[in-house]
């Protein structure tokens, strides 16, 4: 199967590289700065599975067709993507990978729902400089249709992703992602505070803010209506448990499995974008939190402010000391 990624960031980068490493027939579609670099250097991966550099085509455009379209650009930048690819993309499968819950119906502005598989990231990977990836942590990949019951093409798209993760054919897809929008939640604060994951959960007043962010999230899900399932490498009880503790013990547990999610420093999608000078996906994060709840009538304070405050880090590239932190988000995280 012809396949390409389109977005050369972080899960666009990883996989285009694990599955081309495994001889599949990929193309990747990047900015200029990405492309220029693996089309002189290769694409360079390192991480928990060593390290290793592999040459792939690389373009700022498609040039030709593809059957299988990996669709790897943040949320806000799907539309675009779509628009500068759309000649040669229209017959193929494309497969959305971005966080939050969004992607599916943006993409199907664009195709017939027919054509859209919709899937969940599980494995990290950090993405700094153009051509250059870390692979954090090993994580399965995610799949289902989008708008329809999965078939055939669904399970063939599954065994190609197989090869480079453990692919998992669901069938509640939509609860699990907006649980997966928890495991990205957090993301906000070290961008905020602009250091990786595990400096800035690594503080016990820290950590104990992101159960609040989940306490927040389960009153917003709950108002909404919406059930929340679990992921296969990560179990709705985590959510429900850590919340139902006392603050101060839940905080310590949360800081001790971010202490040991990567060797590697891992800094969150979010704070990815900030760095290298793009809008982030704050909105379809902890702002669907905050959508979610406007639209039931009913408030997320806390969310709100964290994501205000992500876009003023975005809009000054000043990042917030963990003092501005509490004191801007004081009375807000119960």
């Amino acid at each position: 199967m012809r396949i390409a990624v389109i977005g050369a960031g972080a899960i666009g980068g990883l996989a285009a590289g694990y599955l081309k490493n495994k001889g599949e027939d990929v193309s990747l579609i990047g900015h200029a700065d990405a492309v220029k670099a693996i089309r002189e250097k290769g694409l360079s991966i390192k991480g928990i599975r060593g390290d290793f550099n592999i040459k792939i085509e690389s373009f700022a455009r498609l040039e030709s067709s593809p059957e299988l379209v990996i669709l790897a650009t943040k949320t806000q930048d799907i539309a675009a993507a779509l628009k500068d690819n759309l000649k040669f993309i229209q017959d193929a499968a494309i497969l959305t990978t971005q966080n939050g819950v969004r992607a599916d119906d943006i993409t199907a502005g664009y195709f017939l729902s027919e054509n859209i598989i919709s899937s969940i990231v599980m494995f990290g990977a950090t993405y700094l400089n153009p051509g250059e990836i870390v692979h954090n942590f090993e994580g399965s990949w995610i799949i289902a249709r989008a708008f329809a019951k999965n078939d055939a093409r669904v399970i063939e798209v599954s065994r190609i992703l197989n090869r480079a993760f453990p692919a998992i054919v669901a069938e509640d897809l939509k609860g699990m992602k907006f649980l997966k929008i928890f495991v990205n939640a957090n993301n906000c604060i070290p961008a905020i505070l602009g250091k990786s994951m595990q400096e800035s959960f690594s503080d016990p007043q820290v950590s104990r803010m992101s159960i609040a962010i989940w306490k927040e999230g389960l009153q917003v899900m709950d108002r909404a209506g919406i059930n929340l399932s679990s992921l296969p490498d990560f179990p709705l009880e985590r959510v429900t448990k850590l919340t139902a503790l006392p603050t101060q013990e839940a905080g310590k547990i949360f800081s001790g499995i971010m202490a040991n999610l990567s060797k590697e420093p891992l800094y969150g999608s979010v704070l990815q974008s900030i760095k290298r000078g793009k809008t982030s996906e704050i909105d379809y994060i902890n702002g669907e939190f905050v959508r979610l709840a406007k639209e039931n009538n009913f408030n997320a304070p806390l969310n709100q402010k964290l994501t205000e405050m992500v876009h003023q880090v975005e809009a000054s590239g000043k990042f917030f000391t963990k003092e501005e932190l509490f004191k801007n988000t004081e009375g807000l995280a119960n």
